[in-house]
């Protein structure tokens, strides 16, 4: 495990009380930079099926505002200042991810006979994600000193996030050169997107390949989001999902159809087979991944005593109070607007916790977050509980994704905020204020976003989402009901994806990521197609000018990804508006 770099703290700390940290400005910067990543993150996550480095797009937009406030005001900002907005932004971006549980939840709304009807209102999406995330923020709380100050784990992201806060404050003109490649990459991103999706339309959305391409929707879109993502994510992961793209959409659909396993060349009717194979891949991966890691996932139940938890920032009694109401106001939503049972949400918060606790440390070690794989292990476990109570599978293992999720993420914040050397205290602070934030912009953009666009053929594909929802289906309905052939292809697929993750060790460079070949097969190619010319872009920027790239790929893909999501959200609350002013 690499140690990660630390840096003085880049404004003296000798002086707590003096210093800005915990201001006014600091907190309503935090709750625009909250309401920014919560809302932008949606249309990013339903689109290409993941979310980027939330905790540097936010330190740059926590930057920039307080960038601008300061100027108005003639009173310098501070790096801490801009840590609690990053904290707040990386808090409600997490939150903002967990729209992928809402998406399967509505696709499974659309599948016939299936007898499944759970529609959420923006209140109930509200108050759901609110109070599962602040408990997920408390349960955290006690992890801190373990995995952040004995264990030291890299969390590459808040390490990031934090590496980048010091370098804007202590080297002026670095700064400016990558705010310049941020605002170059956001407008450029804008201005398609605009013209793409907007009112006036002149740039064509998506440039199909071949005589099926419209159908498989397997060419490349007009934009630049997902080259963005592609930059960020790197070579291998693209490649891999290029090669997913391959075999999905463009090597399986004419074999597919020959067989009669699949009755046309579209979209949706080949995803409904390839995704059990993709599924397969994504799975054996993510869960062979945790199982050799057991000896750090034993020390980590080892070493969870009362000396390792204790806090000296937050008194645990908070932990305990926090926790506490917040699982009993989860509970009652639960209960009274899901009509899902007290004794449930009991079982699904106990095990939430040795997810975090497994999720935390993976996380911290290799910057990859098991969400997905530990909540399809939730569904069979609610699938034991409930035998084919759909409603039930998705709404435990929602909530028990969104409590160990953000669990997971603050961690980031922690991090960072360690090589910055901010005050824990405020930093929570800032996460309880990021939480409902986040929750308040997906219950206002997700909504919009599904009446905009929808899901399917020419909709949102969310990957993640639509394996979520199989997996439900497929627990509650048996493997009889499932599309010839893909059981066959489900059990090798669960095959290759143990087998490679037992080589990546040692072969990585030579294989493939079964986690990003299972994504691959899912998201359609227009989103694929410019993820890889990303990647491909970013490491040949790597190699010839190391320097260059190292200063402006990050600011640049932020920009890329970020305009084009504001703009959607933007273009998705404006049509939903319009649309109940004429009803």
């Amino acid at each position: 495990m690499a140690t990660p770099s630390t840096h003085v703290p880049a404004q003296p700390s000798a002086a707590p009380v003096r210093r800005r940290e915990l201001t006014a400005r600091a907190v309503a910067v935090s709750v625009l930079v909250a309401i920014i990543m919560g809302a932008s993150f949606p249309p990013v996550v339903l689109k290409i099926g993941y979310g980027p480095n939330i905790s540097v797009s936010a330190a740059f937009f926590g930057f920039i505002a307080l960038a601008i406030t300061a100027a108005l005001s003639r009173v310098g900002a501070t790096v801490y200042e801009a840590n609690m907005a990053q904290t707040a932004g990386t808090a409600a971006g997490e939150i903002g991810f967990m729209c992928i549980v809402l998406a399967a939840i509505d696709m499974l709304n659309d599948r016939p006979g299936l007898g499944f009807s759970l529609h959420l209102t923006g209140w109930q999406i509200f108050l759901w994600l609110t109070f599962a995330g602040l408990t997920g923020a408390f349960l955290a709380i006690p992890l801190r000193r373990h995995y952040i100050d004995e264990e030291n784990l890299t969390f590459a992201d808040g390490t990031a996030a934090g590496e980048t806060l010091v370098v804007l404050y202590q080297g002026a003109r670095e700064a400016a050169m990558r705010l310049k490649a941020l605002f170059a990459g956001l407008g450029l991103s804008a201005f398609v997107a605009f013209f793409r999706d907007g009112p006036w339309t002149f740039i064509p959305g998506e440039l199909p390949f071949g005589a099926h391409g419209a159908a498989l929707r397997m060419g490349t879109e007009v934009g630049v989001l997902s080259i963005g993502a592609g930059m960020m994510v790197g070579l291998r992961i693209t490649l891999s999902m290029g090669l997913g793209m391959v075999l999905a959409w463009v090597l399986a659909p004419p074999a597919l159809v020959a067989q009669g396993w699949v009755p046309h060349q579209t979209f949706p009717e080949v995803l409904r087979w390839v995704m059990w194979p993709a599924t397969g891949l994504m799975v054996a991966g993510g869960l062979t991944a945790l199982v050799l890691k057991w000896n750090v996932i034993a020390r980590t139940f080892s070493k969870l005593s009362a000396k390792d938890v204790g806090s000296d920032e937050i008194p645990l009694r908070w932990v305990a109070w926090g926790a506490g109401l917040s699982a009993v106001a989860l509970a009652l939503v639960q209960k009274l607007s899901l009509d899902f049972p007290y004794w449930l949400t009991a079982v699904s918060l106990l095990l939430s916790i040795p997810l975090m606790l497994v999720g935390i440390r993976v996380l911290g070690e290799t910057n990859w977050a098991p969400i997905s794989a530990l909540a399809n292990l939730m569904q069979a476990v609610f699938a034991g509980l409930q035998p084919g109570h759909v409603p039930v599978n998705m709404i435990g293992s929602g909530m028990s994704g969104t409590v160990a999720g953000q669990g997971e993420h603050l961690m980031q914040c922690y991090r960072s905020g360690k090589i910055i050397g901010s005050n824990n205290r405020s930093l929570f602070y800032m996460q309880l204020v990021g939480i409902p934030v986040g929750a308040a912009a997906v219950a206002v953009v997700y909504p919009a976003l599904r009446q905009k666009y929808g899901f399917g053929d020419h909709g949102l594909t969310s990957p993640i989402s639509v394996k979520w929802a199989g997996f439900a289906e497929l627990l509650a309905k048996g493997f009889s009901t499932l599309p010839q052939g893909c059981l066959a292809a489900l059990c090798v697929a669960l095959v290759l994806g143990v087998a490679i993750t037992l080589l990546e060790p040692r072969w990585h460079r030579f294989l493939p990521s079964p986690t990003a070949l299972g994504i691959g097969m899912l998201v359609p190619g227009y989103a694929i197609v410019p993820m890889v010319l990303g990647g491909i872009a970013q490491s040949v920027w790597a190699r010839r000018s190391p320097r260059t790239e190292a200063i402006y790929n990050i600011p640049v893909a932020s920009g890329f990804i970020a305009g084009e999501a504001l703009v959607l959200s933007i273009i998705a609350i404006a049509a939903a508006v319009r649309s109940l002013s004429a009803g």
